[in-house]
């Protein structure tokens, strides 16, 4: 049993104060107990949590608040029964919506509900969310990123599809509508995903269970106490006139605060004689609601007690949708000055108008929903006109941010980013011609991109260039940046042909035009519409005919565009136009050109089989990348494509240890969140040729899940070329060696059907891999009767060159233990690829030590496989070592390989 079953209800609400770091004082004068009798509390909460102090305590305290859970700094009061109904309908359906009116306190009673229940729990904040914004703020809040083309929602999806979590969705009435869609696709794809709503509205989900709040019965005079008495200890209470107060008040959490917080000037019959005057509606009430018009009440009651500036700072303040700092405030209104506008937020924070918040070591403050409705009321109804103001200072703002990005944390830019959309979005006719309009776009942009937001980056960019025509080609070349990030070469190709039509000279086109060939022939895997090879030229001669010769920078992108398009095949550039590439590249000093020209050279010298300097090419750029900027696209682009090459290099190669390597930095340098799906075909090489075959089985499912999903979900187009079908290969190969037939076969018709073809030979991509998990299969299982014909695929002359070694060294191998006549013969034949890469050469002597029985051959082969980190081929050489074999074996049985 959990500990904290066995807590009492007066521990409970003394666990609530020690994690608010309440000392014992404060908490005998909050729980009107003696500080003898607090003491034994705390005591016996050490007791039953088995924690040896009071840090501890408040730690773990903290951690029942669950992940991304608000901690509220006073108790949690009343409820009880509120509270088991919420759990109880929550053990019987998997969305339950808390309902009641504004003020009603549902979100505190949702965030103890959630603390107190054994799982995951994470808080999504919808009050700053406007329409079309509900995705993005679930996806943040569960730290995943969006994966274009495919929407914020569709990653949300893929996060809890598998994850037993608890979404609190708080605040869902201003969005209800799309809160109620992406709900529903939750409880459809995620079945062990439970959601608790609240909201002043049923959201109209099928499977919905609504819990209505109330207002407080009797707690509610235990509430004003505690809070009065947390402003003024010594404050008398008369029952009957707390009763008579909070009963005016109908028994609202939030009017109960708002007026105990002036108890402390006005004492209780005070407050209740004021009360009394002003029981009346206030203009702007909303709804038909009388318990929401009695805390209008009470909000225009307070307002009444502000003098003329803190009243005009007030109505201001409802510019603000997100948190704001004293220098915001200060932009909003700068007659006042920051030290009078210090003291106004202070004294408003005092009458609890103003939420007082420290983020790090950061002070901010916030508007309660229900306040801020009534400030923006009192804005509109002033006729004041500060938009141009906010729209400035929301420029300035990201301006500023924008200069000092390589050093900025995330939580910076998140406390004003909803702030920083919503003036965008209230940027109108007006405001359009604008230079703050134009700078806040493309700053926002440059930002939501190196947070991750991707889609609400390329679209920010796209927005940019309309509101200044004359920087629109570069703003919707940086668009296509974008969306190369993703690999969506699709979208960044039209982008780039927009870039192009926009570009204010004949010379300017030139650029994007060469800019869009080299798109489509890098991504094509993307592509769900073929732009032909005729095409290409004809974009390639207009860009060479605009270009402006002494422009290295054209000279450049020219360069690579000829590269690409010269090659004899897709992805084949020729290899001496991409030398020349290169040396252009490197005249301009641009970093995503340098690391681009570099890609196409790297993919020319492996296709012509010289694959350890296309390696060590792959080495060069990873070095480049180093001190490359993580928030300029285009370099992220080539970041992105980078991790992959190298990767894929490295294997080529037969550098294990250097692809395991890549692969961690590129887990820890994922800027824009590429789909796991997308990242399985290469852990899945990896952990296949290592030996660690439990891992590359368990990124089987995930990458066949993905490719199955490639031609419904727009986000997964990358995986519809047929790349993924040696990763598929080698998922075969895996189950082959572990003596599992029915799987090996799936697997390898698995890998034909991603290849799009009947025979393997048929396909660039699989007709190597394919070969050698045949050849490798039957190397270890001893099935040796289609030997000959394995073996002379295996060492076919192979167009594409990345699988080439491996093939060719399975294939000696395996005319060697099957004894056919011609074994030396196929063995000097696998002797130049071999040369090529470090997993070869060590299969070479181990088939050449089989041969002649050399055991010297075999302990230098077992040396080479330990420094590969190869732990099956390693196995397998010690069983040929008389006095190692038992190693072998034992090593084979971990791994659950056939023996």
């Amino acid at each position: 049993m959990d500990w904290r079953e066995s807590i009492s209800a007066r521990e409970g609400e003394v666990l609530s104060a020690i994690r608010g770091h309440q000392s014992n004082a404060q908490i005998a004068a909050r729980l009107h107990l003696s500080v003898r009798t607090v003491e034994s509390h705390v005591a016996s909460l050490l007791r039953k949590a088995g924690v040896p102090d009071r840090r501890t305590l408040a730690a773990l305290a903290e951690e029942r608040a669950g992940a991304g859970l608000p901690v509220f700094p006073t108790s949690f009061i009343g409820r009880e029964s509120e509270r088991a109904a919420v759990v109880g309908a929550l053990d019987g359906s998997r969305l339950v919506n808390l309902v009641g009116a504004g003020g009603m306190g549902k979100t505190r009673l949702a965030v103890e509900v959630a603390a107190g229940l054994d799982r995951d729990a994470v808080f999504v904040d919808l009050v700053p969310v406007r329409a079309g914004g509900v995705g993005q703020a679930v996806a943040q809040a569960l730290g995943v990123v969006e994966r274009p083309p495919g929407t914020p929602a569709d990653a949300v999806i893929d996060q809890l599809r598998t994850q037993h979590s608890l979404l609190v969705l708080d605040n869902c009435e201003q969005v209800s509508a799309e809160v109620g869609e992406l709900v529903a696709r939750i409880l459809r794809s995620c079945p062990r995903a439970t959601i608790l709503a609240t909201s002043r509205e049923r959201l109209a989900v099928p499977g919905e269970r609504l819990v209505q709040l109330p207002p407080l019965g009797a707690e509610a005079e235990r509430l004003f106490v505690d809070r009065a008495r947390a402003t003024d200890p010594d404050l008398v209470t008369e029952p009957a006139a707390v009763t008579r107060l909070c009963a005016g008040l109908d028994g609202m959490p939030l009017a109960i605060e708002l007026v105990a917080a002036r108890a402390a000037s006005l004492g209780v019959d005070g407050a209740q004689a004021a009360l009394d005057d002003l029981l009346r509606l206030i203009s702007g009430g909303r709804g038909p609601d009388q318990r929401h018009h009695s805390l209008q009440d009470v909000i225009g009651w307070s307002l009444e007690l502000l003098d003329d500036e803190e009243r005009l700072l007030f109505r201001r303040l409802g510019m603000f949708v997100g948190g704001f700092d004293l220098e915001a405030v200060a932009a909003l209104s700068p007659e006042l000055g920051v030290g009078a506008v210090a003291d106004l937020v202070g004294r408003l924070a005092d009458r609890s108008l103003v939420v007082h918040r420290r983020v790090g070591t950061t002070t901010r403050w916030s508007l309660l929903e229900t306040v801020r409705a009534v400030a923006v009321h009192e804005l509109t109804a002033s006729g004041e006109d500060i938009g141009p103001r906010y729209v400035r200072w929301a420029a300035d703002t990201a301006v500023q941010m924008e200069a000092r990005i390589e050093q900025l944390v995330p939580a910076e830019f998140d406390a004003v980013a909803d702030d920083l959309r919503n003036a965008l979005a209230q940027v109108g006719p007006r405001l359009r011609e604008a230079p703050t309009a134009y700078q806040l776009a493309k700053s926002l942009a440059r930002l939501s991109f190196w947070r991750g937001h991707v889609v609400a980056a390329r679209d920010l960019y796209c927005a940019a260039a309309d509101l200044d025509p004359a920087s629109a080609a570069e703003d919707l070349a940086t668009a296509a940046s974008v969306a190369l990030a993703t690999a969506d070469g699709e979208t960044g190709f039209r982008l780039l042909l927009q870039a192009a039509d926009a570009a204010g000279s004949e010379t300017a086109r030139a650029v994007p035009l060469a800019a869009a060939v080299v798109a489509v022939t890098r991504f094509s895997m993307s592509f769900t519409d073929v732009v032909s090879h005729e095409r290409l030229v004809e974009l390639l001669a207009e860009a060479s005919a605009l270009a402006d010769p002494a422009d290295p920078r054209s000279a450049a992108v020219l360069a690579m565009a000829r590269a690409w398009v010269s090659g004899q095949t897709p992805l084949d550039p020729d290899l001496d136009l991409s030398r020349a590439a290169v040396a252009a590249a490197r005249r301009t000093g641009d970093d995503a050109l340098v690391l681009g020209a570099l890609d196409a050279l790297g993919t020319a010298l492996a296709n012509a089989g010289q694959l350890r300097q296309a390696h060590r090419l792959s080495d060069e750029r990873l070095r480049l990348a180093v001190t490359a900027s993580r928030s300029d696209p285009a370099v992220v682009a080539e970041l992105i494509d980078l991790f992959h090459v190298a990767s894929t290099s490295a294997l080529a190669a037969g550098d294990l240890p250097a692809a395991a390597a890549i692969a961690e930095q590129a887990s820890r340098q994922d800027s824009v969140g590429i789909h796991p799906a997308i990242i399985a075909p290469r852990l899945i090489r990896l952990h296949g040729l290592s030996g660690d075959f439990d891992r590359a089985l368990a990124q089987a499912d995930v990458l066949w899940e993905g490719w199955l999903s490639s031609g419904a979900v727009s986000e997964l187009t990358s995986l519809r070329g047929d790349w993924p079908s040696s990763a598929v290969s080698v998922v075969a190969m895996v189950y082959g060696v572990r003596g599992d037939g029915p799987q090996f076969e799936e697997w390898r018709s698995r890998a034909l059907r991603v290849a799009r073809v009947e025979d393997a030979a048929d396909s660039l991509a699989l007709a190597a891999p394919a070969a050698f998990a045949d050849a490798r299969v039957a190397v270890h299982t001893g099935r040796y009767d289609d030997a000959p014909r394995l073996v002379a695929a295996a060492l076919a002359a192979f167009p594409q060159k990345w699988w080439l070694p491996y093939a060719h060294a399975a294939g000696a191998e395996l005319a060697v233990v099957a004894g056919l006549p011609d074994a030396a013969e196929r063995l000097a034949e696998a002797g130049p690829a071999a040369a090529e890469n470090d997993w070869a050469a060590a299969c070479l002597a181990r088939a050449a030590a089989r041969r002649t029985g050399d055991l010297e051959l075999l302990a230098e082969s077992v040396a080479q496989w330990e420094r590969l980190g190869a732990r099956f081929e390693r196995a397998v050489t010690l069983q040929l070592i008389p006095f190692r074999a038992d190693e072998g074996a034992a090593e084979l049985a971990a791994l659950k390989a056939s023996q």
